[in-house]
């Protein structure tokens, strides 16, 4: 009898470096949701990477430590909140497993500098002003350990992630033919299906930009940003390419497809000013994430069973864990 496939093993991160945004919801977090339904899934909160970017807060040291958990915790509510199903995926938080610091370490013991001086985001980031720590620096050893502990197959990732994917597919050779030992598979990346979500600047929307809508906004919290979307100044009797205006490209993603087919030949007609989308843009908006702020309101009442649902994915995810660094240490020499 024909045994039936395994389930692939997906893996993916969070970082927990403030309020989630548009940006994250449809270049990510909706990938990570659909995705419950296609193998077995463990997602966790990078609190170990975060500390790598958390600001100083030279006037109150402590405030760096609350920020974290505050952040962490607002990650797991909108994740729960926007569909995250724990009884379909390991929910956790990074550092309730341990393993993986330690699996990073042995990595390192098999990984040449050469290999993490070439990596664009350390680079990426000195330049953009944040301290150039060793954390910073072997911040691809701890991704490959998150991957690589839990013997991942597939990895979502943007495009801007995929030399991090082949630098773990490296660590993983160098630790199997170091030992002669196929302890870990080579895990392959899964491109985000999203286009780049266009911040209210016209750049990707980014917390370094400073140009984001966050997922859970209301009101004038929502209103504002909407409203403050730069765009050319067109007429309003001209007629308007769809395909080059932030607004349209940010009202496709929350409508539908009869909608987006009817905006884009009103902007062609002309006589349609950039307030009117704005304004049905928020609309859009608003209507689109009112079931995820609801559930979120709801969560919000009940802290400890958000907490409970993460250690209970820290309790699961810390079994595979353990396994493979049974087979770490063995191959090691370690036990």
């Amino acid at each position: 009898m024909t045994q039936p496939a395994a389930r692939k093993r997906i893996l993916s991160g969070v970082q927990p470096s403030g309020k989630l945004h548009l940006g994250n919801y449809f270049g990510a977090i909706k990938q990570h949701i659909a995705l419950q339904d296609e193998g077995e899934c463990f997602y966790f909160i990078a609190d170990y990477h975060a500390l790598t970017t958390l600001p100083d807060l030279e006037d109150d040291p402590k405030k760096r430590a609350e920020l974290l958990r505050s952040n962490v915790h607002d990650v797991a509510l909108s994740y729960l909140s926007l569909g995250l199903d724990p009884k379909k995926a390991s929910f956790f938080r990074q550092s309730d497993v341990p393993e993986v610091t330690e699996l990073a370490w042995i990595l390192s013991t098999v990984t040449g500098m050469g290999l993490l001086e070439r990596a664009h985001s350390y680079k990426d980031k000195v330049a953009r002003g944040i301290a150039p720590s060793v954390g910073l620096f072997t911040y691809p050893v701890l991704m490959a350990a998150d991957i690589l502990i839990y013997r991942s197959n597939l990895v979502p990732v943007g495009q801007d992630q995929v030399q991090h994917l082949e630098m773990t597919r490296d660590m993983a050779g160098y630790f199997n033919r170091a030992y002669n030992q196929e302890v870990f598979p080579l895990p392959q990346e899964r491109l985000d299906v999203a286009a780049v979500v266009p911040g209210t600047d016209g750049k990707k929307m980014s917390k370094s930009y400073g140009n984001t809508i966050d997922i859970f906004a209301e009101g004038n919290a929502l209103k504002k940003p909407v409203m403050s979307i730069v765009t050319d100044s067109t007429p309003v009797e001209a007629p308007k390419d769809p395909a080059k205006d932030n607004v349209y490209a940010l009202y496709g993603l929350v409508a539908t497809k009869e909608e987006k087919a009817e905006m884009a030949q009103r902007y062609r007609a002309g006589g349609l000013g950039y307030g009117e989308v704005k304004k049905a843009l928020l609309a859009k908006i608003d209507a689109y994430f009112a079931p995820a702020r609801a559930r979120r309101k709801e969560l919000e009442r009940h802290p400890q069973a958000v907490e409970d649902i993460l250690q209970e994915g820290a309790r699961k995810a810390r079994a595979e864990a353990q396994k493979t660094m049974d087979l770490v240490r063995r191959a090691t020499g370690l036990r």
